[in-house]
């Protein structure tokens, strides 16, 4: 039985597919979970709902995206899962974690969690995805609209990934114990900046998706986020301008047996959502 959080985020509705597709057992867990195959409702700040969601599963896909930047969420769910006997743990983390730029840690709380989880006896796979693709989702009213979307990256060049290739990792790395104790950089199989990413999609739509750069404090301070978020992107934006992701790993084609989705194919794919509705 595979626990899956984050069920009904980018990467945990896609693991769930899979999944469902090989017929294998497993259970949605949501807060929200109306809609999800097997699902079961806990909260990562409700210890009596964790502890619900992982009796009599041997194993557990974690994703954990807490309002600030925090393991405790991560820490909460390895408890259950010690005190349950769940087997194995895989992690989605996140590419540079526990790196150093300017004093910083790059993600400091996906590195918390990685160690503890790491120290717990448990076999386990942390995942370390760069940027997604998908990302450029949260700009399509901007494109829509005709006007330019932030570029925090500048010249910056890194390999984005497609989320559905790294949804297909980790269904790997829970079903197959040969990427048992693994820390696998999961990446797209091409360096592109920003701009190229918006000239790839500019093709693809036929149509405009201008950018504009600007500086990541004083945009995500306007923005509004919460310091503590502020201080989390801004690390990890320094340590990518840095050139610190600005290479390409064969991970996700060894695992797959098949080459890494491009960016050009993860737009094709999603051209219907950018549509102009009249």
């Amino acid at each position: 039985m595979i626990l899956v959080t984050g069920a009904t985020g980018t990467i945990g509705k896609t693991v769930v597919q899979l999944l469902e597709e090989r017929g294998m057992p497993f259970r949605a867990m949501s807060r929200n979970p109306n809609g999800l195959p097997n699902p079961v409702r806990a909260d990562f700040a409700n210890p009596a709902s964790l502890t619900e969601a992982v009796a009599g599963v041997d194993t557990v896909f974690l994703v954990t995206v807490p309002p600030t930047p925090s393991p405790a969420h991560d820490l909460a769910l390895l408890e259950a899962a010690s005190t349950a006997g769940v087997a194995k743990i895989v992690k989605l983390s996140a590419i540079g974690t526990g790196e150093r730029f300017e004093g910083a840690v790059v993600g400091a709380a996906h590195l918390a969690a990685e160690q503890a989880i790491e120290e717990s006896g448990l076999a386990w796979t942390i995942l370390r995805p760069t940027s997604f693709s998908s990302n450029f989702l949260s700009f399509k009213e901007l494109i829509n609209a005709g006007e330019p979307i932030p570029d925090m990256l500048g010249p910056t060049r890194q390999a984005v990934v497609d989320p559905r290739d790294v949804s297909a990792v980790a269904v790997e790395a829970l079903l197959d114990d040969a990427h048992d104790g693994q820390r696998y950089d999961l990446t797209g199989p091409e360096l592109l900046t920003f701009a190229d990413q918006a000239t790839i999609l500019e093709r693809v739509l036929n149509r405009p998706v201008k950018t504009v750069e600007v500086a990541a404090r004083p945009h995500l301070d306007a923005a509004g986020m919460p310091p503590e978020v502020i201080t989390t992107i801004t690390t990890g934006v320094g340590w990518a301008r840095s050139g610190g992701a600005a290479y390409v790993s064969d991970q996700v084609s060894r695992i797959l047996d098949r080459p890494a989705r491009t960016f050009e194919q993860w737009a094709t794919d999603h051209k219907p959502a950018f549509t102009v509705m009249r």
